[in-house]
């Protein structure tokens, strides 16, 4: 099965024994602190220092964020398919505890991909005694505008520094060990990376911007900070590139976190509706029951295989294979907004009982909302990925087949990614041949949209430099556009995993679905041309419905998992 149980983890094939050992700890953990203690200290707003002193009596944070060459372990490496299996599993329970997780990391890779050796290893030292990690980007009055950052390093004339300025909306900014800070030179201009710690009388923890959750998303102030070189980590371009590279590392985890939450409560609705009976009848004999549901499990689903793949070209990368920049930002926003729509459907079977508090969903729905919005905006991550359309859709490169990559090598090139630049130039396999090796009546469907996709943007080249200096029109043209990395990565991932013909067919049921809606959204917006809006209306596609294949998926895969995963009281 290709979704999460955590009640059958131990039988995966794990790539070594200390990962294996992370994972079901880990579960171990949640599921003994139990769902009612996880509901009370949500409900209670309590910070999450049990899973901090957990994470470091287990050394969790050691094995899985320091490359080779740091720790005390000989095996030690950085993989992406661990971090993905971890971000997963913690998703799964709370996106508190994940939250904890992903800001550590986000706060120790500017040191890991700095230029001062000294400072990593002091850093990875001090996660044996404070875990926790904060990344000092943002800042109250300037936003997602990194440009202008008031945070100053000013030089005291003896080569060492005074820092003062605030960050603002800094998770673990109250605790961390190490908090990486972001800023500018005084005198120079130039932008700087430096570190500092939490307890320092001159670190000022202002307050927490947040009141409805358990995560401490903190403000603080640097008063007269003293930093000398030990602890500058990165200065110039050089600063600005890791700042942005921490960021093409870390948001991978957003779309695995969504996964984890999803799949929870797809476990809770359905053991609700399974034993709930209305007007003489269960709850999952009703057919818009039935249709909900479908959708949500054939969702997450696709979004479990997306994220598989993904990792396969994260561990890849290399300087003549950037193909993660594209899969990156659309396993941070695609997948990401999958899991809100999955909520949706599931809130829609639940109805009122989604507001109980005792339940995982009644939080999960909350916090699913929050991940399209981490890292930066999903308009944001959309204007970036609408300059890799013309390569990816009318210039393909040939590339060796990417295999699986679950091994215990180290990822060397997310800590070493160079220059953020060229960023247009990079180049895709082709697509076509991977949708056309698939020979599914919904499969064919989906290709028909596509080619009438790419007839759109060759006859409307012309309008298309003026419309998409338009967000809102970006926008839906970028949301087409998705669909087609997307599923072509989940067709390469179903192949590896030996996926059933009836669920492939199934999750482009949604696709021809989702472009079609996607299609007539372009076509209504106030500057589409009507050769644009012509050719969304022919997109506009119904999937070709097969009621033997659509009832198979119900009764032999979706209502299977009936009672197949609760959570500890």
């Amino acid at each position: 099965m290709v979704l999460l149980n955590p009640k059958k983890y131990k039988d995966r094939n794990y790539p070594d024994e200390r990962s294996k050992e992370i994972m079901l700890k880990t579960i171990d953990w949640f599921e003994n602190k139990g769902l009612a203690a996880i509901k009370r200290d949500y409900q209670e707003r309590t910070f999450t220092s049990d899973f901090a002193d957990f994470i470091r009596d287990e050394h969790i944070f050691e094995t899985l964020f320091l490359p080779k060459g740091y720790g005390d372990d000989p095996n030690q490496h950085y993989s992406t398919y661990k971090m993905f299996e971890f971000s997963e599993i913690c998703g799964f329970y709370s996106s508190a505890y994940w939250y904890m997780y992903h800001v550590s990391t986000l706060g120790l890779d500017p040191v890991l991909l700095g230029d001062n050796e000294e400072a990593k290893h002091k850093a990875a030292a001090k996660l044996k005694e404070n875990p926790l990690c904060a990344f000092g980007l943002s800042e109250r009055e300037h936003g997602a505008d990194i440009y202008s950052s008031d945070m100053k390093l000013y030089p005291q004339g003896d080569g060492t520094y005074l820092a003062q300025g605030s960050k603002y909306y800094i998770g673990n900014g109250n605790e961390a060990g190490t908090v990486t800070v972001f800023g500018k030179l005084a005198d120079t201009g130039d932008y700087v990376f430096f570190m500092v710690d939490s307890k320092h009388e001159k670190y000022e923890c202002v307050q927490n911007v947040i009141a409805c959750d358990q995560m401490y998303v903190s403000e603080f102030k640097l008063h007269d900070y003293p930093i000398t070189d030990a602890e500058i980590l990165s200065r110039g371009q050089k600063a600005w590139d890791d700042m942005l590279n921490t960021i093409n590392i870390c948001k991978f985890n957003i779309g695995s976190a969504a996964i984890g939450l999803s799949t929870h409560s797809l476990y809770e609705g359905l053991n609700h509706a399974a034993h709930r009976e209305i007007f003489g009848k269960k709850v999952t004999e009703f057919p818009h029951i039935k249709q909900l549901f479908f959708d949500s499990y054939i969702r997450i689903t696709a979004m479990k295989l997306f994220g598989l793949r993904a990792t396969d070209y994260m561990r890849a990368a290399g300087p003549e294979d950037r193909r993660y920049l594209l899969y990156n930002p659309l396993m941070k926003m695609k997948v990401a907004i999958q899991g809100e729509i999955v909520h949706e459907l599931i809130w829609d079977v639940l109805a009122a009982k989604g507001f109980e508090k005792d339940q995982h969903f009644e939080h999960a729905a909350v916090q699913i909302k929050g991940m399209p919005k981490l890292e930066g905006t999903k308009h944001v991550n959309m204007a970036l990925m609408a300059k890799l359309i013309p390569n990816f859709m009318f210039n393909p490169k040939e590339y060796e087949e990417v295999g699986l990559r679950n091994g215990a090598e180290n990822d060397d090139f997310l800590f070493n990614q160079g220059p953020t630049k060229g960023y247009g130039k990079i180049q895709f396999h082709d697509y076509m041949p991977v949708f056309e090796s698939v020979d599914l009546p919904n499969v064919k469907v989906f290709i028909k949209q596509v080619e009438l996709f790419k007839q759109l943007l060759m006859e409307s080249a012309n309008d298309l430099m003026g419309q998409m200096a338009n967000f809102d029109f970006l926008y839906a043209m970028g949301e087409i556009f998705c669909v087609v990395p997307y599923a072509q990565l989940i067709v390469e991932s179903a192949k590896r995993e030996g996926l059933e013909d009836d669920i492939l067919d199934s999750i482009f049921d949604v696709f021809v679905r989702d472009m079609s809606r996607y299609a007539l959204d372009l076509a209504m917006k106030p500057s589409s041309t009507e050769k644009q809006q012509e050719l969304c209306k022919q997109m506009v596609m119904k999937p070709v419905v097969n009621e033997e294949r659509y009832n198979r998926v119900i009764n032999d895969h979706l209502y299977a998992l009936v009672d197949a995963y609760k959570m500890n009281p």
